[in-house]
């Protein structure tokens, strides 16, 4: 519980470092590149991937470069304690209703309340953008990073069964991700966004670790634990990125956010179980 409990403070963690700087652009191209070499450094130690696994892991790539460019721009326009719940809460209530329209999965009683609730939560957070006049250009941009986050989410499930080596999977789905957004962010932007201080540099690399540090341990941890139980309590990590924004950041906590994190968690983790 413990492990799990940090991996979600890890996930958090990096979530919040995007925003430690002038640039979240920046930030996010830095964690990318350092996101490479940890990547290989963990698949060389996996069975090198089988033809059929290489079109998944393109795929995932991809859809990762849309997930941070839409949580970059989210996080320039609203805090970590509004965006955070909205853009990691909203991703399973997406996976929920399409495996449960378009795909064969069956939804359990538990998980349409579960969905129920999240979507309660999730309009709950979002209603306090329009109440407290906090700039609302920043809720399309998070709802896009859950809808992409949706979209990796599933390709990820397929890629690992086909891949038959999740660790292996997930680490050349990094190297992809880390070439693909880094390389055209740079194409697109040039260079004269990067930071060039050694301490943007540090916290992205540092960002890039507590990424990979946070699905290791929560891949450890559904090889003795409930994968469901894991999966549910690493969704604290929304309590975390509101804790995170409220103290590190000075962040304002009302009573109506912290209850919409809190119901947010609850739906999800009733979805996971």
């Amino acid at each position: 519980m413990l492990a799990v409990l940090g991996s979600a403070f890890l996930h958090a963690l990096w979530n919040a470092l995007i925003k430690v700087g002038t640039s979240r652009l920046g930030a996010m191209v830095i964690l990318s590149i350092g996101e490479v070499p940890i990547g290989l450094a963990v698949a060389s130690f996996s069975p090198f991937p089988k033809p059929e696994v290489w079109p998944w892991v393109l795929a995932a790539g991809c859809t990762h470069f849309f997930y941070k460019f839409f949580l970059t721009y989210a996080y320039e326009r609203g805090d970590l304690s509004r965006v955070y719940p909205i853009a990691r809460g909203s991703a399973p209530l997406i996976v929920g209703l399409v495996s449960g329209l378009a795909l064969a999965d069956v939804i359990t009683p538990m998980e349409y309340a579960g969905i129920a609730i999240l979507g309660t939560g999730i309009l709950m957070m979002a209603r306090g953008i329009f109440a407290k006049g906090e700039n609302r250009k920043m809720l399309p941009f998070a709802l896009g990073s859950a809808c992409a986050t949706a979209t990796y989410t599933m390709i990820d499930g397929m890629g690992a069964r086909v891949s038959g080596d999740a660790i292996g999977y997930v680490a050349w789905v990094f190297v992809a991700d880390g070439l693909i957004f880094s390389t055209l962010i740079l194409l697109i932007r040039g260079t004269s966004f990067l930071p060039r201080d050694g301490k943007s540099w540090g916290m992205g690399m540092l960002a890039a670790a507590a990424s990979y540090g946070a699905y290791g341990v929560s891949v450890w941890a559904m090889t003795i634990a409930p994968i469901a139980v894991v999966a549910a309590l690493r969704e604290t990590s929304i309590l975390f990125a509101v804790l995170i924004g409220w103290l590190a950041f000075g962040e304002k906590m009302t009573r109506e956010k912290g209850l919409a994190a809190v119901v947010i968690v609850a739906g999800v983790m009733l979805t996971r179980l």
